[in-house]
């Protein structure tokens, strides 16, 4: 597995447009992409500009990364796309939260 924790763009997360495009389960591109969390075989990971978007599915590779517009490209066999909400940390952490 590799972990990249590059932000691709200076721009804003709620400037930039996110768009999917997927094409034959084979080839998925993916604007508005604000950092790659992680990627393997199995499993891409991406921050974008709506939440994290995690694309599951066979043989995935990320194939280009465009720096300025936040696009990414994957290609694979595309199984499934799920969004979640980003992980925020409250401040303090888990020290904090024992203290009280």
């Amino acid at each position: 597995m590799q972990t990249n924790n590059t932000k691709p763009t200076g721009q804003p997360a709620e400037k930039l447009p996110h768009n999917l495009i997927l094409e034959e389960r084979a080839r998925l591109t993916v604007s508005g992409v604000t950092r790659i969390v992680r990627y393997d075989e199995d499993e891409v990971v991406l921050e974008t500009a709506k939440g994290t978007l995690t694309i599951g599915g066979g043989s995935l590779q990320v194939s280009e990364l465009s720096i300025q517009s936040g696009e990414v490209r994957i290609s694979g066999r595309v199984e499934f796309m799920q969004y979640s909400e980003p992980v925020t940390h409250s401040a303090g952490g888990l020290l904090r939260r024992l203290a009280r």
